[in-house]
């Protein structure tokens, strides 16, 4: 049973529990929408914009207020009570209580939790001030506070010789030359104290000090704070003392002053000279004769011609190879660094960028470091933030590491050519003569110390930036094993003025590069386009001779030297053609497939007589390509019909009103129809050039073959993308473009000759074919008193039929029961090469002459009634004259048949001359397709082709090339339609508008 008191609590607990579950839904329908319209944003407070008596939050990011009695810390980020007030209790921030300190005792302690009587003043800060060489004692040894501090001296004499320290906590010894020198801890006169040391003046150290940082770069000097204060005693404790960090920080400032070197001057440099010639006496450090003992090894000497013997005589005793199991493709370099004041940091590997300032991720800065990748890194930095990152220099002597035949570790010092090094102000590492260089050793990224003109703590006027290091690697002549000679460091540093940080920047590059001697290669080069070349003036000179024959002119004038020109500009490009292709080919598969290291590319200058070849093979190649051009829209082209009258007709006569029989008139249609078929195979091709073009992008740019020129040992099509990306050989980019864009072609080539030609349809073939069925035959003269024949001639008499016995005629050729089409009887023959004589020639002038009066049909219809009548005989002339010749008929301009002899047809050249007689030379080739593209596709794929590559190396781009290919493609198939077909329509009498 329920009492009153239970139904109560069971009636608080449901209402309790209602409670709940309202506000927990109102929590979660309200609040969401709630939150979403809240802003997230604040004012931007930094610790330095906080007042005096202000402190940063570093939790709410802002300025807060201290208490009372308070102040900001000297970091700013808390509170400290201010003088005369002592700390009663402390938890950070501003969570500190301060009490004033009674009026007998208003010093403070130096942790501040005391007050106590100061008997020698008070500093700004309310701490207790000691006179200079005493020292603070506010506790007794065991930590009891005392009622009043004492200011205890330190005792200077022979058995303590102690002095306070820069605190002024404690007592400590003085700096043993101040002992050394004047036996006390005072420096007096006539002694020289310089960077807290005390020196002699009865030494033999030269006293001539000139503590000047040239910048040579901006044309100013200035006297350096860090020089003045530490240059001359760094380089007396090094010289008297033989200090160890005193020669470091000595060496340290001559390489801030670009290890430059004046005779007239004494500045760091030339005091770390002297030093170093005054002791001859000690023993050299590793049997190097430049590095002394006790000093860093900064000169390799300043003989004449010891750089070329330091980088090109003796090979590192280690190998490299790309491939195989003895791959070894890291270079293992090392540095030693050091600080400013000559202390030793540690020893440290490159990777990771240490000498690289351009910011990347870790693979991409190591990749720098294997060999065989040229490695090209730009960028742009702020001043600002390299005023942040180096606020003083690290010295960098770097060496490269191997390991000998037994696993042993050495390292091999990496010399240094410093760009802006001055030996009696002259820059010597500018000169192109190696012989004139100075080799130094030791290098730094950035110094900001040496230009603080006043304090060592401003900013600094000018800050020295090592803005373009390159590691150059030298490959050991005719090596088989990767030998490589000695690396050589070349860095330009930059001096910057330093006026606004913030909006400042500058450029900065690192890059790696490997070269080899091309000597031999130039030499292979030079045989080869000496004995090419000279077989390409005796084939031009075979070529003008065939020429001159087949325009029947026996005379050597201005215009067989230009045509001698052409000639050899057309086979000189051949030449530059395959020079160029074999040497890509040759460093692209060398180089990719080595495995022991034996070649390496040419660097980008050597390149520039490669792609001076290319450019000439393209230049002479386009002057062929508009040669040929030119050639076939300027030929002489007549279409003979064979076709009769078959009776005649009665005609109504005007004028008489009557009638009058008629022969029936040819149909033209049948020449109109041919001319169309002539008329489209002027630009056909053996390949399809968009086909060409499309495949061969797409295996550059999406299968990857263009990955094959990047300037690395990988042999791989694809490319990580976190990996890094060599920059490309403009060599190689040309072998890869040429075997790809050849083998493409000659795919095309076969496959259209073997298979589309045969089983599909052949144009050329059914030209022929559709001119005997037309019966009209093509004569045609490329030349003066040289051309083709095709042989259209009817085997069944007439073609101007019906459908019916049209197809029978097909029928009765097909099962034999005809004669065969040749113009010889019982021959299949008709195409041939003819060589006319000059009284053929003339006759066929003296009728071409009125044929073209009025340059075609189109005309004709405009001209008088007379004109288009003289025309219409002309046309007819030409029609009768031709077929006549063909027939025999004009026995003083008759023709013979015969064979060409097979020297013949290799040399392109006829040995006979048509003096009296035409000859006709059977062709079986077709050759005549030599007027039309499909006769010169090797001159049109080596013309696109070079076109290609051209425009590649120009803008090293693929797609943009592949573009402008197929559009150049366009432009001239079209210049050549248009001007061919116009020619056409003049020598034929066939009317433009039926060309279609």
């Amino acid at each position: 049973m329920v009492t009153g008191r239970g139904a109560a609590g069971v009636t608080m607990a449901c209402w309790s529990t209602l409670s709940v579950a309202v506000v927990t839904v109102f929590l979660l329908l309200v609040l969401p929408r709630f939150s979403w319209a809240q802003t997230f944003s604040f004012p931007f407070r930094q610790p330095e914009t906080c007042g005096h008596n202000q402190y940063f939050d570093i939790s709410a990011l802002s300025c807060v207020r201290c208490g009372a009695n308070q102040r900001q810390d000297a970091r700013g980020t808390s509170c400290v009570c201010i003088a005369g007030f002592q700390m009663i209790a402390n938890n950070g921030g501003p969570d500190i209580i301060c009490k004033k300190c009674p009026e007998n005792m208003k010093g403070v302690t130096k942790d501040g939790w005391n007050c106590i009587s100061c008997p020698g003043g008070l500093t700004a800060e309310g701490k207790c001030h000691c006179p200079t060489g005493h020292i603070l004692v506010e506790r007794d040894v065991n930590g009891m506070l005392l009622s009043q501090a004492t200011c205890k001296p330190c005792v200077e004499n022979e058995n303590s010789f102690t002095v306070a320290d820069a605190l002024a906590n404690r007592c400590i010894r003085c700096e043993p030359t101040f002992i050394n020198t004047s036996r006390s801890c005072a420096c007096s006169e006539p002694n020289i104290l310089t960077g807290g040391l005390c020196f002699s003046s009865t030494g033999d150290f030269p006293p001539r000090m000139i503590s000047t940082a040239r910048y040579g770069e901006l044309g100013m000097s200035f006297i350096s704070e860090w020089f003045a204060k530490y240059l001359q005693s760094a380089a007396a404790a090094c010289w008297v003392y033989a200090n160890l960090t005193s020669c470091q920080a000595l060496g340290n400032m001559c390489v801030m002053n670009m290890n430059s070197y004046d005779s007239a001057t004494f500045d760091a440099c030339r005091l770390f000279q002297f030093v170093f010639e005054h002791t001859a006496g000690l023993r050299t450090v590793h049997s190097v004769s430049f590095w002394r003992q006790n000093l860093p090894w900064l000169f390799y000497g300043d003989q004449l011609g010891l750089a070329p013997q330091v980088l090109s005589t003796t090979p590192l005793p280690t190998n490299f190879s790309f491939k195989g199991q003895t791959q070894n493709t890291k270079m293992k370099f090392v540095a030693a660094s050091y600080d400013v004041r000559g202390n030793f940091l540690k020893w440290q590997t490159l990777e990771g960028g240490v000498l690289q300032l351009c910011p990347d991720t870790e693979t991409r800065l190591n990749a720098a470091y294997t060999f065989g990748t040229t490695y090209q890194q730009n960028c742009e930095i702020p001043i600002s933030k390299i005023l942040t990152n180096f606020p003083t220099p690290i010295f960098y002597d770097v060496y490269l590491e191997y390991k000998d035949e037994n696993q042993h570790q050495y390292i091999w010092a990496v010399p240094v050519l410093n760009l802006n090094l001055q030996h009696n102000k002259i820059f010597v590492n500018q000169d192109s003569n190696s012989g004139k260089w100075l080799l130094t050793r030791r290098i730094f990224l950035v110094d900001a110390l040496s230009g603080q003109e006043n304090d060592l703590g401003s900013q600094p006027r000018l800050i020295r930036i090592a803005t373009q290091i390159s590691l150059s690697i030298h490959l050991v002549p005719n090596t088989k094993n990767g030998n490589i000679y000695p690396p050589l460091i070349t860095i330009a540093y930059s001096d910057i003025d330093i006026k606004d940080p913030n909006s400042q920047s500058v450029k900065i590059s690192f890059s790696v590069t490997y070269e080899m001697n091309q000597g031999d290669a130039h030499v292979q080069t030079d045989i080869a386009l000496g004995v090419l070349g000279g077989l390409a003036v005796l084939s031009s000179l075979l070529k003008t001779a065939g020429w001159k024959r087949r325009i029947g002119s026996p005379m050597i004038d201005l215009q067989t030297v230009m045509k001698f020109l052409v000639y050899y500009a057309g086979d000189l490009a051949n030449v530059f053609f395959i020079i160029t292709v074999g040497t890509g080919l040759y460093w692209l598969i060398f180089f990719k497939a080595q495995k022991s290291v034996s070649v390496l590319l040419p660097m980008p200058a050597q390149e520039e007589r490669f792609v001076t070849y290319v450019a000439c093979a393209f230049a002479l190649k386009a002057l062929q390509f508009l040669h040929k051009l030119i050639s076939q829209i300027t030929i002489d082209i007549f279409f003979i019909d064979w076709e009769r009258p078959k009776g005649k007709v009665l005609k109504a006569v005007e004028g008489e009103g009557g009638v009058r029989s008629a022969t029936v008139p040819v149909s033209i249609w049948r020449t109109y129809f041919v001319a169309n078929e002539w008329n489209e195979i002027q630009t056909v091709r053996k390949i399809n050039p968009l086909f060409q073009v499309l495949t061969a992008l797409f295996l550059l740019e999406v299968v990857g073959f263009k990955n094959l020129a990047l300037m690395d040992s990988s042999s791989s099509l694809s490319r990580s993308p976190s990996s890094y990306i060599a920059p490309y050989s403009r060599i190689l980019r040309y072998a890869v473009s040429t075997a790809l864009w050849l083998v493409i072609g000659i795919i095309q080539i076969v496959f259209f000759a073997v298979f589309y030609e045969r089983f599909i349809e052949d144009k050329i073939q059914q030209f022929v074919d559709l001119c005997c069925m037309s019966n009209i035959s093509v004569f045609l003269l490329s030349h003066k008193c040289f051309g083709y024949y095709i042989h259209g001639r009817s085997v069944h008499g007439h073609a101007d039929t019906n459908m019916e016995e049209m197809n029978l005629n097909l029928k009765r050729e097909a099962e034999n029961l005809c004669s065969q089409r040749g113009l010889v009887p019982n021959t299949e023959g008709q195409t041939f090469q003819i060589a006319i004589s000059g009284q053929m020639r003339q006759h066929y002038d003296r009728i071409h002459e009125t044929l073209t009066t009025k340059n075609g049909p189109a005309r004709l219809l405009s001209s008088s009634a007379s004109t288009f009548e003289q025309s219409i005989k002309a046309y007819h002339t030409m029609n009768k004259f031709l077929g006549s010749f063909i027939d025999h008929v004009h026995k003083e301009m008759d023709y013979f048949i015969k064979d060409k002899l097979l020297l013949e047809r290799i040399l392109g050249v006829e040995f006979m001359e048509p003096m009296e007689k035409s000859i006709f030379y059977n062709d079986e080739g077709y050759s005549f397709s030599s007027v039309l593209y499909y006769g010169n596709e090797a001159t049109l794929l080596i013309y696109d082709l070079l076109f290609f590559c051209v425009v590649d190396l120009a803008c090293q781009n693929f797609i943009l090339a592949a573009f402008l290919t197929y559009l150049q493609q366009e432009i001239f198939r079209f210049i050549r339609n248009t001007v061919g077909q116009k020619n056409l329509a003049s020598k034929t009498l066939v009317d433009q508008r039926f060309l279609i």
